[in-house]
């Protein structure tokens, strides 16, 4: 037998877990995923009955302590002084811990204290909701849940307007259709996109403007959690009239190949097309 193939220690190493669990379909579960839990010395987690209903379902049956955004200092300060013995596994309710969870102040102190942290990459609701939805992906803005108030959600989209990017919300059911209407006023020539029920029996991923969107789910009112997502500025296409006023300033201080070309890298324009009214401008 190769090394690689050596049989795993019963234990752990002592130190914190961040363990990835299933969004929705429960075969999402990574082995690894699997393989850490049932070796852990315990499990912090948001809430303890769902948590079980997994652990119950893998054949599992661990200590769990709760660990969410009420959980106060000092449980946060005893949760990280037993990881110096024992191995604690992180979990959220649903897909990666310290995605839009409080998990993050839990590592940080781990951190400060040199205790050993390890995360085991799986399910995200928000990765999910980005891949389905066939927006640019290329560049992506994660900003968590909108604001649940009406001033408060249209400041943060107003400041998140002019970003090049495609950006990823998670919200609920009751408050999507006032996200909605709110990026329709916000950015309304952006393409949105709502995901909901991932990796579930019912799955469904719909794109459109914001009208659109607002119709269908007022009319099909969602549940549970949602991935909303926006799509990128539109890049403008100059018009005729623009590029040629372009050209002609380009004129003024340039050889005609090399105006073309300058508006070209601007606008996107064929740099042929553009030599060829270069040239009939100069003609004029």
């Amino acid at each position: 037998m190769s090394d690689d193939a050596q049989p795993l220690p019963d234990c752990l190493t002592p130190g914190l877990y961040l363990v990835a669990t299933p969004i929705g379909n429960l075969g999402d579960i990574t082995m690894r995923a699997v393989d850490i839990l049932s070796r852990c010395d315990g499990v912090a987690c948001e809430d303890t009955r769902i948590t079980g209903k997994l652990l119950k379902h893998l054949g599992l049956s661990k200590p769990m302590w709760r660990y969410d955004d009420h959980s106060e200092q000092r449980d946060r300060r005893r949760l990280v002084e037993s990881m110096r013995n024992r191995a604690v596994a992180l979990v959220s309710d649903a897909g990666t811990p310290m995605i839009s969870d409080p998990g993050f102040r839990l590592v940080n102190d781990c951190r400060l204290e040199g205790i050993p942290v390890t995360s085991i990459p799986g399910a995200c609701a928000a990765v999910v909701g980005l891949t389905l939805s066939g927006l640019p992906n290329d560049r992506f803005l994660f900003a968590g849940f909108l604001p649940a108030k009406e001033k408060a959600r249209r400041e943060t989209l107003e400041e998140l307007a002019a970003t090049d990017a495609t950006l990823v919300f998670y919200e609920t059911g009751p408050r999507l259709l006032k996200s909605l209407k709110a990026l329709g006023e916000v950015m309304p020539e952006r393409e949105l996109a709502v995901a909901r029920e991932l990796t579930k029996l019912h799955e469904e991923c719909r794109r459109g403007m914001s009208d659109g969107l607002m119709a269908y789910y007022g009319a099909n009112p969602p549940k549970g959690e949602i991935v909303l997502l926006v799509g990128p500025p539109q890049e403008q296409v100059p018009s005729d009239a623009d590029a040629d006023a372009m050209l002609r300033t380009a004129l003024e201080t340039m050889k005609t190949s090399q105006a073309a070309a300058h508006v070209s890298k601007a606008t996107g324009l064929d740099r042929k097309t553009l030599y060829a009214r270069a040239m009939a401008m100069k003609s004029e």
